[in-house]
């Protein structure tokens, strides 16, 4: 433990919410870290942070201003919850962050990681947490089987976690000159998370760097890329989609997804599915809009993923006239809105990644 709080005073990366113990700066960046690389998440939390500095703003943003910042990050409800979470918090709580577990728990978007990154790196509370790093040091060092998401296991690794870190809140503070810390209950939280992603990482660990690899039993078996024992990914779903973009004039038709849709409040060129394997983007377009295939030109294929989905969607673009939405695409955004924009305007809407990038080629002329 206190080799773990040692190594971690000499060695932490000094990361931007690294620098702060304000409790909204912390929660945005740790939700922004779900799902997110740490070097991709950077940018992203200083230009929120310029943005809405403080719960209040955010509290007090436009959603159109919300989801333009997230643009690109991904799992977009995130985003969603910050803002709720931060009017729950201005309305109920007079603007002050819950301080408590419990607290915490009560907002959108908060779970029992998250409450116990707040609690524990921002007030010093020993609070346990439970992300896939910290996951992965626990069973290499108690070289514990099984599946982590199952619940005994899962179970069993809360209670490691919370043992850990009550133990860090006995020992004598550890300072840590380059950054700002509440204590050792969020010294030792961070240390676990760091561990994980510096050196106990999932494939090549640097066993060697380890200042806790004498307590660790993966490590003297020499089993330690054998945990954590992890369930079989689900399998791949492959799908194949066609985003239409039509151009009247100087002007693109571009919609809004409407509320309780996937990605609802961002705004997209019209999409549909491609549902015969043979057949091509452009007859899809045609079929669905009512346009005829000559009138449609290739735009480019562009490859994502989303959760177990690998999509491939293919771009096909059209001038049209008369400047009017084909009734096809009326009628699968009823909730929405549709406009025809100029491509300028379309740099200030929220677009998720793919369409983003779609609107790039279109900017540098396809």
């Amino acid at each position: 433990m206190d080799a773990l709080l040692k190594w971690f005073a000499a060695s932490a990366r000094n990361l931007p919410w690294r620098q702060t113990l304000d409790p909204y700066a912390i929660w945005v960046s740790e939700i922004m870290l779900q799902q997110t690389q740490v070097k991709t998440v950077i940018p992203y939390w200083n230009r929120w942070m310029k943005e809405f500095p403080d719960v209040v703003t955010l509290a007090r943003g436009a959603e159109a201003e919300v989801l333009k910042l997230w643009e690109g990050l991904g799992y977009y409800s995130r985003a969603r919850n910050l803002q709720k979470a931060a009017r729950l918090i201005v309305d109920d709580h007079g603007g002050r962050f819950p301080e408590s577990v419990e607290g915490l728990l009560g907002l959108p978007g908060i779970g029992p990681y998250t409450a116990g990154a707040i609690a524990s790196i921002a007030f010093n509370q020993p609070e346990p947490i439970l992300d896939g790093n910290i996951i992965r040091v626990l069973t290499r060092v108690y070289a514990l089987p099984g599946d982590p998401k199952e619940r005994r296991l899962n179970g069993r690794l809360w209670d490691l976690a919370r043992t850990w870190v009550t133990a860090a809140s006995t020992l004598p503070l550890q300072p840590i000159p380059h950054l700002v810390t509440s204590g050792n209950c969020s010294a030792l939280n961070q240390a676990l998370m760091e561990l994980g992603a510096t050196h106990c990482t999932p494939k090549s660990p640097n066993c060697d760097g380890c200042p806790i690899r004498s307590d660790c039993r993966a490590a003297r078996d020499g089993t330690v890329e054998s945990f954590p024992e992890t369930a079989a990914r689900p399998t791949t779903v492959h799908l194949r989609r066609v985003a239409v973009i039509l151009r009247h004039g100087e002007t693109f038709l571009v919609r809004k997804r409407p509320v309780g849709a996937v990605n609802a409040g961002f705004w997209e060129f019209p999409e549909c599915d491609i549902p015969a394997p043979a057949e091509n983007a452009i007859g899809a377009a045609s079929t669905w809009t009512g346009i005829a295939p000559e009138s449609f030109e290739t735009l480019g294929v562009l490859i994502h993923s989303i959760t177990r989905y690998r999509i491939r969607l293919e771009g096909v673009q059209a001038t049209v006239k008369p400047k009017r939405v084909p009734r096809s695409l009326r009628l699968e955004n009823p909730a929405g809105e549709s406009d025809w924009l100029p491509l300028r305007q379309l740099a200030d809407l929220p677009f998720t990644a793919a369409h983003r990038r779609l609107v790039r080629r279109l900017e540098s002329g396809g």
